[in-house]
């Protein structure tokens, strides 16, 4: 039991499980850092989304015109 300190086997267990934890804490970290940064970008705004709608035919021109003032005024 020389070489492994107070806890014996179980330390250097132990320890392999602690950096283990760590180097997936941190690839989990970045991996969400990543993901968060690349769909901030493709967010769109709600006139966007309007507008889109408008263009596929899914609303009428009456119903653009009245969804587009309450965006405007808020």
């Amino acid at each position: 039991m020389m070489g492994f300190g107070y806890f014996g086997i179980f330390g250097a267990i132990f320890m392999l499980l602690f950096w283990v934890a760590i180097i997936v804490g941190v690839v989990w970290f970045i991996k969400w850092i990543i993901e968060q940064s690349s769909s901030g970008t493709s967010k769109k705004s709600a006139l966007e989304i309007l507008d889109e709608k408008y263009a596929r035919g899914e609303i009428d021109d009456e119903e653009y015109e009245r969804r587009k003032r309450r965006l405007l005024e808020s």
